[in-house]
């Protein structure tokens, strides 16, 4: 039994890692999953487990965005490449580097209308949108909207060609962007990355502010839902969440290099269809058979 359990943990880990990073939505397919594929759990530690479980696909971003988050030097910066901006901050430039801390306080500043706006309705809309029907048309609505964004795409002019270009502005826009992705069946990365590009941004700067931006988003919708459950974990519940975990994280490296590739030479058309299908397979099977 317990072998049963774990497998089926296993495979919820992989959903979890492919997911959470393609504009499909993470949380809509463990959902969808959970409808055929359940774990022997209580509710409320599935209602966490659905979240703490992209504790891995998040760190998976740390680990190969390493340099590129990390805002601390390890030792003193030569004096031909400290920028202007660090030589204006003086001897703070010795400990921080100016650029990633803005790049920070930026993200801050995208996860504010998420904050504001999602918790205080976090209950109210896991117990209204949780369910097969939501996700299945918003699969589709957002579906549909990458086809058109993505013909929008191919007329505009990039104006956004890295991280640093993003203004503080558009980091609060795109945090509202964000706020979208709050109902089952949306993408938290697609709702992003969609926003990202209608504000000037190229495929790849989206995609990677989309990143970065989960890791605080995630860890703190994690440490809430773990709060809200309690520490009280059985030995078994602890072994589940660890499995689903590492397996996420696995996955979700290998889902994170495949769309930086893809998106070099595609756009997100194919991930609109795919949305679409299921979406339209998922009102099909559930309004026949159930």
């Amino acid at each position: 039994m317990e072998i049963l359990e774990l497998l089926k943990v296993i495979f919820l880990g992989i959903v979890e890692g492919i997911t959470e990073w393609l504009p499909i939505s993470s949380t809509g397919h463990l959902i969808l999953v959970e409808e055929f594929v359940k774990l022997d759990v209580s509710k409320s530690f599935w209602e966490m487990f659905m979240v703490v479980i992209q504790l891995g696909a998040i760190l998976a971003v740390v680990v190969l965005y390493w340099k590129d988050i990390w805002p601390f030097r390890n030792k003193k910066p030569k004096h031909e490449n400290v920028t202007k901006l660090e030589k204006a901050a003086g001897v703070f430039c010795r400990f921080v580097k100016i650029d990633k801390m803005i790049m920070w306080l930026k993200i801050m500043v995208s996860c504010l209308p998420a904050i504001l706006i999602g918790l205080p309705f976090n209950d109210f809309i896991e117990k209204k949108f949780n369910n097969w029907f939501v996700v299945a048309v918003m699969l589709i609505v957002y579906g549909v909207l990458f086809l058109v964004v993505e013909d929008y795409n191919e007329k505009r002019k990039v104006q956004i060609h890295s991280i640093a270009d993003i203004t503080w502005k558009t980091a609060l826009l795109i945090g509202v962007f964000q706020v979208l992705a709050l109902i089952p069946g949306t993408s938290r990365s697609g709702a992003t990355i969609i926003g990202g590009i209608l504000l000037g941004a190229s495929r790849k700067v989206a995609a990677e502010y989309t990143f970065f931006l989960a890791i605080p988003v995630m860890f703190g919708a994690s440490l809430l839902k773990i709060l809200k459950f309690g520490f009280d974990f059985t030995s078994w519940e602890l072994t589940i969440l660890g499995v689903g975990t590492v397996v996420s994280f696995i996955v979700s490296i290998w889902a994170i290099k495949f769309l930086m590739g893809y998106i070099k030479k595609h756009d997100f058309k194919a991930f609109g269809w795919y949305r679409i299908v299921l979406g339209i397979i998922v009102m099909l099977f559930f309004t026949i058979f159930r």
